[in-house]
């Protein structure tokens, strides 16, 4: 469960954007220490300046055995030849540790869509011809998915699916667009707090972006929630409880559990900070201990 070719990602991983605002040192112990708690893979975004190559790259470097997963790597970052470049020297150089990631990410461009953008974008990765030697073991990519036509393509020119907020109900709907074979990776947001108020609260600043741009509502909106579960950009309670987990450990794992029973391969766990500044490495490793298989049997 959870392999993406010869690479077994294992059946949870960490999903974080808390090294776009750490210097490298601070990010090379914090992801060596993930890899000595046992974590199989760790997931990184593009978005506040961390350029995803480069990023993957010294993330790889850091450690030994870790899988680092861009999730996602804009396709609006960097041209499509370029990223097939980077991504042959990850595979050869770390073979069968990096999984590139590809979506559309980012405010919609014009004269465009996701569904088109992705399939050119893909072409001309795939037209790429250079001086590079072939690696050992073959690049492995994903796409971000969310819509049937999406998810379709992800199985048909991929690995499988990576989704990003979304409920479990969406990852039963995905698991059965991409049929049995495909990877489906999907993202879980969770939130150590026990006050419903503040845990609302926390969870809805984190959201807010999601619920005013226009491709997440149409997801949110497919997957039966209205209008008035947007509710302007502040999301309802139901919305909100359904995106991110919050409460005890028990609580948080149950959730992380059914994405499983519902098809997912792989679940890459956000740890969303209650405090500015908090590390969430206290989190990881309370995690590591309740999720990871080496744990449970020691």
């Amino acid at each position: 469960m959870g392999a993406i070719g010869e690479r077994d990602l294992g059946r949870f991983g960490v999903w974080t954007f808390d090294f776009e605002d750490r210097p490298a040192a601070a990010i090379r112990e914090s992801v060596q220490e993930l890899e000595e708690l046992g974590w199989p893979a760790i997931w990184i975004p593009e978005r506040d300046g961390r350029e995803a190559m480069t990023h993957a790259g010294f993330l790889l470097a850091a450690t030994e055995r870790i899988a680092v997963v861009n999730g996602i790597a804009r396709i609006w970052s960097r041209g499509a030849r370029w990223t097939h470049g980077a991504a042959v020297l990850l595979a050869d150089a770390y073979p069968d540790r990096h999984v590139l990631g590809l979506g559309f990410g980012g405010k919609p461009q014009p004269g465009t869509t996701p569904l088109r953008a992705m399939g050119e974008y893909l072409d001309e990765m795939d037209a790429t011809t250079n001086a590079n030697p072939a690696p050992r073991s073959p690049v492995r990519r994903i796409l971000a998915a969310y819509g049937p036509k999406m998810l379709e393509m992800a199985r048909d020119r991929s690995a499988g699916a990576h989704t990003y907020h979304v409920t479990v109900r969406h990852t039963a709907q995905a698991r059965e667009v991409l049929g049995d074979g495909p990877f489906l990776g999907v993202e879980q947001a969770v939130l150590f707090e026990s006050d419903p108020a503040r845990a609302r609260e926390i969870a809805r600043e984190h959201l807010h972006g999601y619920f005013t741009e226009k491709y997440n509502i149409a997801k949110f909106l497919r997957l039966g929630y209205t209008e008035d579960d947007i509710a302007g950009g502040r999301g309802s309670d139901r919305l909100v409880d359904d995106l991110v987990v919050w409460g005890d450990l028990d609580t948080i794992a149950a959730r992380l559990h059914e994405h499983l029973d519902a098809g997912a391969d792989h679940v890459g766990v956000q740890v969303l900070r209650t405090a500015p500044g908090e590390s969430a490495m206290p989190h990881w490793r309370r995690l590591a201990e309740a999720l990871l298989p080496q744990h449970a049997s020691a």
